[in-house]
């Protein structure tokens, strides 16, 4: 009776057999490729720098169709006669002059500020008087034009770079430390108890902690300063814009407009538009690539 049920009990513990066999696994029918290469058409869609350059295309036809529609070159040129006026520029050399000093004084004028805006928000991250400073600097000037501080700096230092440098550093010190701190403040908990249990602190905890942490923020800080600086350097310097002897892009464009040769008006425009999307396009895009995009902390 007991051989009997410890025998049952076997047969039920004991997993069936299967047999054995192979079998061919063949695709079914109508599937087509996992990866199917790209046509020509495809991949040049899926170029940014060409669908902008298409984009840049179409805005020079339609220039070019509403000029001609409009017939009135003394307000309007069409695009072909900027393109003919900006190379006459070029080739004279005139254009490159001018932008060379516009360029000076940007690059004396945005260095500063950044100084500045990484001095101001390094101090603010690390003292409270310097949270408290920051912040109320930011609110007082922040919504200010630098453009209204013009009458000032004329006052103060004169006609010349030194009043042109003064209000590029008014436009990006406090849009970049403001963008700086905020991404200062976004970095999360776990991060700052990283640095602290390896005894970083002050500076030393901004450079190796904070700054590569809230590098988008800051990034995002250093286009719009620099978009602020562009802008407000050619608008200073249609006011006065004689420095060191000669005048910049932005006198250029006024000079023109006096003597109503609008199409090296709209040439010299065309002239600040391409160094900001060369800016925008090459200098930072590199940047973001090696940087944020790298480190997956942003989408491409």
């Amino acid at each position: 009776m007991i051989d009997a049920t410890i025998t049952k009990l076997t047969v039920k513990l004991t997993p069936p057999i299967r047999a054995e066999g192979e079998y061919t696994v063949t695709a079914p029918v109508g599937l087509g490729d996992v990866a199917k290469p790209l046509s020509a058409l495809e991949r040049l869609a899926n170029n940014g720098a060409v669908r902008r350059g298409l984009i840049l295309v179409a805005l020079a036809v339609i220039w070019e169709l509403y000029a001609r529609w409009l017939n009135n070159p003394l307000s309007f040129p069409t695009f072909s006669a900027t393109v003919e006026a900006l190379w006459s520029g070029i080739a004279s050399g005139i254009i490159p002059t001018r932008l060379w000093v516009t360029l000076q004084t940007l690059l004396i004028g945005y260095a500063i500020g950044l100084v500045l805006a990484a001095v101001f928000t390094s101090l603010a991250v690390t003292t409270r008087l310097g949270t408290d400073l920051l912040s109320t600097l930011t609110a007082m000037f922040n919504p200010l034009p630098a453009i209204a501080l013009l009458p000032l700096a004329l006052l103060w230092f004169g006609l010349g770079r030194p009043s042109l440098v003064f209000v590029i550093i008014h436009s990006v010190l406090w849009a970049v430390a403001l963008n700086m701190h905020t991404g200062f403040l976004s970095v999360s908990e776990t991060l700052r108890m990283a640095g602290r249990t390896f005894g970083l602190g002050g500076f030393r905890f901004v450079r190796k902690i904070l700054i590569p942490a809230a590098f988008p923020a800051i990034l995002a800080g250093l286009k719009i300063g620099w978009a602020f600086a562009w802008r407000t350097l050619i608008a200073a310097e249609l006011v006065f814009g004689v420095s060191s002897g000669q005048g910049g892009l932005g006198w250029y464009i006024f000079e023109n407009r006096n003597t109503l040769d609008t199409a090296n008006v709209f040439a010299g425009l065309l002239t600040v538009m391409a160094v900001g999307l060369f800016v925008e396009g090459v200098i930072f895009r590199a940047i973001e690539a090696r940087t944020v995009r790298r480190w997956g902390m942003q989408r491409g």
